[in-house]
């Protein structure tokens, strides 16, 4: 379908470095200093396991990326994963992610960041609950301001984010592995924990329910390609991008774990995830560098949330503007303004939403209902990979997934062993979150026949 005459059109200002800020800078956030507490609870505080649940779900991110690599150099297109599920499965399903995401997880993960940058200061400066409200949704609004003068400023803001973030990571992994003085147990053996005489499969459960806590950490590497319109040499830049920063953040998040293993007794963790105290990178922090290494955590986290509030601000209403574009969305999401090259009514809607659900705040245990969501239809995009390449075989490819078919099946394999244990281990919010895709439907019909969409004739031209 061809964009309005009148319409401007988006500006190529994403270079490499810009690529990789914006997926490390939207998968570095607060997660990486406590989802270790959930992946070491989840291995029965065996810290041999733990680590190496770190590196599988970096592994499985990887993989993913990979695919997402070969997607996103094939068809940078704005809307990335919305407009992949459309043309390789049925433009139903790419609605169902773009809908869930703006009505709940992606304008949620916008509110909820928001208010944790917030949060970490509650304590100290007695803000109310009505103060951290307040406060998160001017922080929304500001980031809304920046990102509506164009992706360059928003790009600029998440390249120094980026570093500053990681700073405070770095530190800790090189004093905390020279200066620690613990000597960490790194067997991987099930003895003493609960998969201890299940074999084969008692062992695949409670490694793979650990390290789907540890993929919420990761999660953000899908992100680039819904930018890949506005990158200036996609074709070589967002598969290095995707690449480089998903290998980076693994060996971050598995050398700062260790690190945390290394300055903190086994006893003492233990005691403190029990207690709920699940910030164990803090109490390291304070161990080593007293108060002035608790202020410079805070600060990293601080940074690190803000940057992560700017890139979803940024990146989130390009899917929602690929929708409008498609008919499936109201018409206005489809205008880019002409001056700045942002989809202006998608992203203050986006923004609008967000704030709502500041407002009436009870989307946490909402948004970790739509994981189990989120992660299928990641896996159905790795699948369309190799529908991509059926349906549109004379599709230029810059990029191929290294190793080919096998490794796209065994990535999905991968997924679905993760997939299906959860819907083990936690049936009820996994089929809650079914609700979403139902509701999706009912409006996805109803665009589809106010607009007078014939998805026949959609797809690549």
């Amino acid at each position: 379908m061809g964009e309005n005459k009148h319409n401007g059109h988006f500006k190529k200002v994403i270079g490499l470095f810009g690529g990789i800020s914006l997926v490390a800078g939207m998968t570095i956030g607060s997660g990486v200093y406590y989802l270790g507490s959930y992946v070491l609870e989840r291995t029965d505080f065996s810290f041999g396991l733990a680590l190496l649940c770190w590196i599988i779900g970096g592994v499985v991110s990887i993989l993913g990326g990979l695919c997402f690599a070969e997607l996103g150099a094939s068809r940078p297109v704005a809307g990335g994963m919305t407009v992949y599920l459309s043309e390789a499965y049925h433009p139903a399903l790419g609605f169902i992610n773009g809908f869930s995401g703006f009505i709940l997880t992606a304008s949620g993960s916008i509110a909820s960041l928001a208010m944790a940058a917030v949060t970490g200061f509650k304590g100290t400066f007695g803000l109310s609950d009505l103060a951290v409200k307040l406060i998160a949704i001017l922080i929304i609004v500001f980031f809304t301001a920046i990102n509506l003068r164009g992706a360059k400023v928003g790009v600029a803001f998440q390249n120094f984010t980026m570093v500053a973030r990681v700073v405070p990571l770095v530190l800790i992994i090189i004093i905390g592995i020279f200066m620690g003085d613990q000597s960490v147990d790194m067997s991987i053996s099930m003895e003493g924990t609960s998969a201890e005489g299940g074999g084969i499969s008692g062992a695949i459960s409670l490694i793979g329910f650990a390290t789907f806590a540890s993929l919420w950490a990761y999660e953000g590497w899908t992100n680039l390609n819904t930018v890949g319109e506005e990158m200036k040499n996609p074709k070589r830049d967002l598969p290095l991008a995707i690449i480089i920063s998903l290998g980076f953040i693994t060996l971050i998040y598995t050398l700062f774990q260790f690190a945390i293993y290394r300055v903190i007794p086994a006893d003492q963790a233990i005691s403190m995830i029990q207690d709920g105290d699940i910030y164990l990178g803090n109490a390291v922090a304070n161990k080593l560098m007293g108060g002035f290494g608790q202020g410079l955590i805070l600060a990293g986290m601080t940074i690190g949330i803000l940057g992560t509030v700017n890139g979803d601000i940024l990146v989130f209403p390009r899917t929602y503007y690929a929708m409008a574009k498609e008919g499936y969305f109201p018409k206005k999401f489809a205008e880019i303004d002409e001056k700045s090259g942002v989809p202006m009514t998608a992203t203050l809607a986006s923004s609008a939403v967000a704030i709502i659900l500041v407002i009436f705040n009870s989307l946490q245990s909402l948004t970790d209902l739509l994981v189990t969501l989120s992660a299928l239809l990641n896996v159905m995009c790795v699948g369309g990979v190799l529908i991509y390449r059926k349906k549109y075989p004379n599709l230029e490819r810059p990029y191929k997934v290294w190793g080919g078919v096998f490794t796209v099946i065994v990535t999905i394999i991968l997924f679905g062993v993760l997939l299906v244990n959860n819907f083990i281990e936690d049936p009820k919010a996994a089929l809650i979150s079914l609700a979403i895709p139902a509701i999706g439907l009912v409006v996805y019909a109803y665009f589809r026949k106010k607009n007078g969409v014939d998805y026949k004739s959609e797809g690549i031209e």
